[in-house]
């Protein structure tokens, strides 16, 4: 394999929490109610599209004017990045800077596919930015389950599909690997993702397994 792209929340470190809380907080100003269960259906997917879910939760969807769907994800992703303003690279899963750190030793190319606009910031805060050679702009790219933004990273590279490994812990991230043609590595739960072609618990076993591989 030539090639490993990574989506970040969930998988390099964990802002989940942060996320749903700022959705809370913003559907709780709207009326809808939402819980962790619901915040299951947000997760890989964009802002957008997260926010739409939770206005179809509400059926409120066609409520707002484009300039007050706008005007909402301004406020939730200020309230998040509010939330994740103390992050440090003690903030970055076990495991992660070694396995990165492995892989650029083995002349693997790294890309970051986060349906995150807020990536850049966060893995520099990690302190894992020098790791990645390309990071997608998931701005008028199609999100996932859709393989686009996995496909971007490929193409960048040059690098057939086949011969890339996609890392995710979300069904819609697996989904979107697979619809690219690429090896999927899921990190979280084994039912969840059993999409997958493996799944680890973690990225401290995934590193732990490829280095039995290497060596």
């Amino acid at each position: 394999m030539k090639c490993f792209i990574f989506d970040l929340d969930g998988v390099l470190t964990e802002t989940s929490r942060e996320h749903f809380l700022a959705w809370k907080e913003l559907a709780d100003e709207l009326g809808i109610t939402i819980d962790l269960e619901f915040n299951e259906n947000l997760k890989g997917i964009s802002r957008r599209k997260s926010l739409e879910k939770i206005l179809e939760h509400g059926k409120m969807l066609h409520k707002f004017t484009e300039a007050e769907i706008e005007a909402l994800l301004t406020k939730k992703n200020r309230s998040y990045l509010q939330s994740i303003k103390n992050l440090t690279k003690a903030d970055a899963f076990n495991g992660v800077d070694e396995l990165l750190s492995t892989l650029k030793e083995h002349h693997c190319k790294l890309a970051l596919a986060s349906a995150s606009k807020n990536a850049p910031l966060i893995i520099e805060a990690l302190e894992i930015t020098k790791y990645f050679d390309y990071i997608v702009d998931p701005a008028n790219i199609k999100g996932k389950p859709a393989p686009d933004i996995f496909l971007a990273a490929s193409n960048y590279f040059q690098i057939e599909p086949h011969l890339c490994v996609g890392v995710e812990d979300s069904q819609a991230g697996i989904k979107a690997i697979k619809a690219a043609g690429m090896y999927a590595v899921g990190i979280g739960d084994k039912l969840k993702l059993n999409e997958a072609d493996v799944v680890y618990t973690n990225i401290l076993e995934f590193n732990q397994e490829l280095n039995k591989l290497l060596h």
